[in-house]
C-alpha cells in the first residue's frame, strides 16, 4: 500500500462522517453535571457558549475553541480515548459526540456509574440548534439555553435560511478540499462534514455522488465546473500545493478561480457544527448570493 492511500485511510478515519443517531440520544437532565468531561470539539465549544466551562474537568484534543479550552486536562483524542484515564479524573457526566470511541472504551465506562451521553449529530442548522438545547437540558439549564440561543443565534439562523433559499434557487455549484493528497485534492462527498456545511451554504455539492473524503483529477473538477471553492486555512497557510494546484491550467478555466470565488475558513469551525459554524456559514452564504 502506498503513502498516499495510506493517508487517505487516515483522513477517512477522522474526517469521516459521525453516525447520525448511531446512538439513542437521551436529553434529559443528568443526577450530577458538576464534573464535566467532553469528547468533541463542539460540544466544549456549545459548554463554552452556555457560559458553564467552570464545570469542565476535561477535554479531548479536538477541542480548541475557544482559547482558553486547551488550558483544560486532555483526555486524548476522541476516537482513541482511554477509559482508564477518562474515570480517573472521577467525572459525574461525560458528554461524547457520534465518534467517540473506541467502542470497548464506550462499553467499559457504560458499565460504571458514570453518566455517559453521547449527543446527536445533525450537520443542519436545526441540528446545531437540537444540540444546544439537548446539553442544556441535561444539565438543567433549559430556560437559559433558549435565551442565549434567541439572544445570539437566532437572527443569524434566520438569515441564514433566507440566503440559503436564495443560493439554492441560483443552482450555485461547490466544492470542499479537506487537504491535497499529492497532486489531488482529497474533496468532500456525501455523508461527510464537508457535504453538510454546503449544504447549509445552499450550494450543491459537485462531488455529493462520491463517499467520503475522496480524490480527484483536475479534469473532473473542470468537468462539473464549481462556483465555489472552499479550502479550509490551515491547508492554504501550510500547504504550497494548494496555490500551485489553484494556480493550474485547468483550475484557472472553473468559474470560482475567475471570480476570485476561493472561500478559506477555520477547518473546527466549518466543519465542527458547533454554534461558530453557524457564523461562518452564514458568511458564506453571503458571499454566494452578492456574487452574481
Amino acid at each position: 500500500m502506498n503513502f498516499f492511500k495510506i493517508l487517505l485511510i487516515i483522513f477517512n478515519f477522522i474526517f469521516v462522517s459521525k453516525a447520525e443517531n448511531f446512538f439513542d440520544t437521551d436529553c434529559s437532565k443528568a443526577d450530577d453535571y458538576s464534573r464535566i468531561i467532553i469528547a468533541g470539539g463542539s460540544l466544549t465549544e456549545i459548554v463554552f457558549f452556555l457560559g458553564l466551562e467552570d464545570k469542565l474537568i476535561g477535554v479531548d484534543i479536538t477541542s480548541n475553541f475557544p482559547e482558553s479550552a486547551k488550558e483544560i486536562p486532555s483526555i486524548g483524542y476522541v476516537r482513541t480515548l482511554s477509559a482508564e484515564g477518562i474515570l480517573s479524573l472521577e467525572p459525574s457526566l461525560i458528554l461524547g459526540e457520534n465518534d467517540m470511541g473506541p467502542p470497548m472504551v464506550i462499553d467499559q465506562i457504560r458499565n460504571t456509574s458514570v453518566d455517559l451521553r453521547i449527543i446527536p449529530e445533525k450537520r443542519s442548522v436545526d441540528g446545531i440548534i437540537e444540540k444546544i438545547n439537548c446539553i442544556g437540558s441535561i444539565v438543567n439549564y433549559e430556560s437559559e439555553t433558549k435565551t442565549l440561543i434567541n439572544e445570539k443565534l437566532t437572527a443569524m439562523v434566520d438569515e441564514l435560511l433566507q440566503l440559503q433559499k436564495m443560493n439554492f434557487s441560483k443552482n450555485t455549484k461547490a466544492m470542499l478540499i479537506l487537504s491535497m493528497g499529492g497532486t489531488s485534492p482529497v474533496v468532500a462527498g456525501k455523508n461527510t462534514s464537508g457535504n453538510g456545511f454546503i449544504k447549509m451554504i445552499g450550494a450543491q455539492n459537485i462531488f455529493e455522488s462520491h463517499e467520503g473524503w475522496k480524490p480527484v483529477s483536475e479534469e473532473s473538477i473542470l468537468k462539473n465546473n464549481p462556483d465555489i471553492i472552499i479550502i479550509p486555512q490551515r491547508e492554504v497557510h501550510k500547504n504550497s500545493s494548494i496555490a500551485s494546484f489553484l494556480d493550474s491550467s485547468h483550475l484557472k478555466k472553473t468559474k470560482a478561480v475567475k471570480n476570485n470565488q476561493i472561500i478559506s475558513e477555520d477547518a473546527m469551525a466549518m466543519l465542527g457544527f458547533g454554534p461558530r459554524t453557524i457564523d461562518i456559514a452564514l458568511k458564506t452564504s453571503k458571499s454566494i448570493a452578492a456574487n452574481d
